[in-house]
């Protein structure tokens, strides 16, 4: 399992990885100066992550390096691939990541779509975080149906051999303590799936403030989403 690097999925489209990728951005740029933090965002279809790394951070990276693989339409990268008459050839982006991560100390790889989506005609997400060795977080929202999705994703997870650090809550709509717990109860999701709670990302009404991004970072269980090698401090 690789230790020095942590990819950031999610149970859907839109469950809140980029949120928590930006404020673990925002933590590590805020708090770790002394040690040097990656991005990459390996495949993107559309206009969206690569664009908003840019647009916040100054990353010190080549947009190769940042993502190295775009497909214009955006669809499951198979499908949107087969528009452009190419395929998913996921070999250069494995060697674009290997020479990424041999020159910092961390690496934050976001996902696309949720654990299930397809990232070739044969495989998805979950098949890939398994054939990198990549360790992941699993992003939930909260919403009715939370429970079942952080479940049926936890399942998909172990059935593909990923080893999760854990779940973050997301909340993608402005929600009561009550609805919180309704929807997404951390005591059932824990005693169900066995995999710990790592924390609750709030509403946040501009994702783009870095400070408030660094905020939610620092009130998530970092410990356990870093390895301890590479633990960070507000020093």
């Amino acid at each position: 399992m690789i230790e020095n690097a942590l990819l950031i999925t999610g149970t859907d489209t839109d469950a809140g990885k980029t949120v928590l990728t930006t404020a673990l951005i925002a933590y590590w740029q805020k708090y770790c100066r002394t040690r040097s933090l990656g991005v990459m965002k390996p495949l993107q279809t559309g206009i969206g992550d690569r664009e908003l790394y840019r647009q916040l951070f100054d990353l010190d990276q080549t947009p190769e390096e940042l993502n190295p693989l775009h497909f214009e339409a955006p669809l499951a990268p198979p499908i949107a691939a087969d528009l452009e008459g190419k395929r998913v050839q996921l070999e250069p982006v494995w060697k674009a990541f290997e020479a990424l991560r041999s020159k910092r100390d961390f690496v934050l790889v976001e996902a696309l779509g949720g654990l299930g989506s397809p990232v070739t005609h044969e495989t998805t997400v979950a098949d890939w975080a398994w054939d990198w060795q990549l360790p992941a977080v699993l992003v939930v929202p909260v919403k009715l149906g939370a429970i079942g999705q952080a479940v049926a994703n936890v399942a998909l997870a172990r059935q593909s051999k990923v080893h999760l650090r854990g779940i973050v809550l997301n909340c993608i709509r402005s929600s009561t303590d009550e609805e919180i717990e309704n929807w997404a109860s951390v005591r059932l999701i824990e005693r169900i799936t066995g995999v710990p709670v790592l924390g609750l990302i709030p509403y946040l009404n501009d994702s783009t403030d870095i400070d408030k991004l660094a905020q939610v970072a620092a009130n998530l269980d970092l410990e356990r989403l870093l390895p301890e090698t590479l633990e960070v401090s507000h020093a």
